[in-house]
């Protein structure tokens, strides 16, 4: 550019000086260097700046990327927690009643408009550093979104969540790549916590067709990843009758529960302990009706689930059964399934902005489905409310009964309402509440018990005991909560949370994990369980846990 002005201005100059009179050197001169100014500007053309241009198709906050036709919109947010919970004990690893959360997010969302209509390409990115109780998940580092702290005082209270939350691809109705799965609702709308009972798998991996069949009606058909809706099969760590739990690099590890197996002649021989750590072997399938309105929206899903075992891992004869062969057939694959009902009713004659939920789900072998587990954990088969709470909790998505081999399915259903109201353009409130109730089968577990298997009592031997032991008791829970948010300019969210969570059991009673940890009935004298050495054990039939969370929030 500066060698252009400057041959430009050589040029000017040299003109002036013919028109003074300078001679015909001077004409020359001035025209070679034009003729070479010419040569240079056609060999190497200048590239016209292009400046990047708002983008107004697909909404706000969108610039067009120079040299496409795609339009991207760069948004995020950034979020600080702290919160208390309550805890009962201060024995093992118990004892924290704080929690800590910084957060990171990062969205990326590229249009371009087709013949098709819009192409879409989405990512997301979460970074979660968290410390203490209640938020440093093991659910989280189970599925493998999360990774523990190693330190003497860390471990179990610090953890990074690092998540690819969202990177999906869609066109023309079909969406591809990792999303939330379109079974669910109502995601945690309005919560802090985002703790009340109710399925949101905010990250799954997909493909999915939706169809416009009116207006505002759509269908969709999903084919779903498996392992995010996976809560375990019931059975120990160790291949034994031995109440034991799963030890992930210890040798040997696994799940495993007892089948009794017979010889040729139809004989009780033996406990074959079967390996029921589930494969990967058919994907979920999802189906939705959707319809949106401007008064809300309503949607039906359902949801179709594979439950599977492997092959026998080993034989413990009875004493005294013979030696001849046995056959330890694999247990046969079960279908679980869920269905879900949802409504979102947007209530303007309120107050701007004011919307209220309302969802129930039923799910038979498909815990994760009907998020039941919500609260407390998933992925794993028990756990509980909080820190040295009295009653335990059991999720699993089915039993391997040891008489008859079949897998018998656990039932669970949740109901929900969550209502949001403005109070003005800064102030906003929500109260939510929710209710589950879960149940196992009974000859199942009847039948455990007679191999004591995973500390079960013999029902026949011990009865008082087996009727108090809290493993696969039926059981319901309950999650309510309120918030206040203050946002004092735009797109700044200072908010506070209460919850408070109840579980308990249909029916009966059982030991007090908070007082006596590991507690073992050994008698009941007068309907008192006492242990071995007398001492009297105190029962309850439900336990709950308040909890407090305040968030800062700030979108962009």
């Amino acid at each position: 550019m500066r060698a252009s002005r400057r041959l430009l201005g050589s040029v000017a100059g040299l003109a002036a000086l013919q028109g003074a009179g300078h001679g015909v050197m001077a004409a020359d001169l001035a025209a070679d260097l034009a003729a070479d100014l010419a040569a240079r500007l056609a060999a190497h053309p200048r590239t016209p700046v292009e400046y990047v241009r708002v983008c107004t198709t697909h909404g706000t906050g969108f610039f067009v990327v120079p040299g496409t036709d795609t339009c991207l919109r760069v948004s995020g947010r950034t979020q600080f927690h702290a919160g208390y919970v309550q805890s009962y004990s201060r024995s093992g690893v118990n004892g924290d009643l704080t929690n800590y959360w910084g957060a990171g997010r990062l969205n990326l969302d590229a249009r371009t408009q087709t013949a098709y209509g819009t192409l879409r390409a989405f990512v997301r990115v979460d970074l979660v550093s968290r410390t203490g109780n209640y938020v440093t998940s093991g659910s989280q580092q189970r599925i493998a979104r999360a990774f523990p702290a190693l330190g003497v005082d860390t471990f179990g209270r610090a953890q990074q969540f690092v998540n690819v939350d969202k990177a999906f691809i869609q066109f023309a109705g079909l969406t591809a790549g990792r999303a939330a799965s379109f079974y669910d609702f109502y995601a945690h709308d309005f919560e802090i916590a985002a703790a009340s009972l109710g399925s949101d798998l905010f990250s799954t991996n997909l493909i999915a067709y939706t169809a416009k069949v009116a207006d505002g009606i759509s269908a969709t058909l999903s084919i779903e990843d498996p392992i995010y809706r996976k809560n375990p099969v019931f059975g120990n760590g160790i291949a034994g009758n031995t109440a034991s739990q799963f030890q992930i690099f210890a040798p040997s590890n696994g799940n495993f529960a007892p089948l009794v197996v017979t010889d040729a002649a139809g004989l009780p021989v033996g406990e074959a302990f079967y390996d029921v750590a589930q494969r990967s072997r058919l994907p979920d399938v999802v189906a939705v009706l959707r319809y949106d309105g401007s008064w809300g929206s309503v949607q039906a899903s359902a949801a179709l689930h594979e439950i599977n075992t492997g092959n026998a891992a080993s034989l413990t004869r009875f004493s005294g059964a013979p030696t001849g062969a046995v056959a330890t057939p694999r247990p046969a694959t079960a279908y679980g399934f869920a269905v879900q009902g949802g409504l979102k009713l947007n209530l303007p004659t309120i107050a701007a902005g004011d919307a209220l939920y309302l969802q129930g789900a039923y799910g038979d072998g498909a815990t994760l489905y009907t998020g039941y587990a919500n609260y407390t954990g998933s992925y794993t088969a028990t756990a509980s409310l909080g820190q040295g709470t009295a009653v335990p909790q059991d999720f699993v998505d089915a039993v391997l009964d040891p008489v008859t081999g079949r897998l018998d399915r656990s039932t669970s259903w949740t109901i929900l309402a969550s209502y949001l109201h403005n109070w003005n353009p800064n102030w906003r409130s929500a109260a939510f509440g929710s209710y589950g109730e879960i149940a196992f089968g009974k000859a199942a577990r009847t039948g455990l018990g007679l191999l004591n298997f995973a500390g079960i009592p013999n029902p026949a031997l011990r009865p008082g005991a087996f009727a108090l032991n809290g493993t696969l008791r039926d059981a319901n829970q309950l999650v309510a909560g309120l918030n206040l948010i203050w946002s004092p300019v735009r797109e700044l969210d200072i908010g506070l949370e209460g919850l408070y969570s109840r579980v308990g059991l249909q029916s009966g009673r059982t030991i007090d994990l908070g007082r006596t940890p590991g507690a073992v009935v050994a008698d009941v004298v007068d309907g008192v369980p006492v242990t071995a050495t007398g001492a009297p054990l105190r029962t309850v039939s439900s336990t709950d846990v308040f909890q407090f969370r305040m968030r800062v929030q700030r979108e962009f």
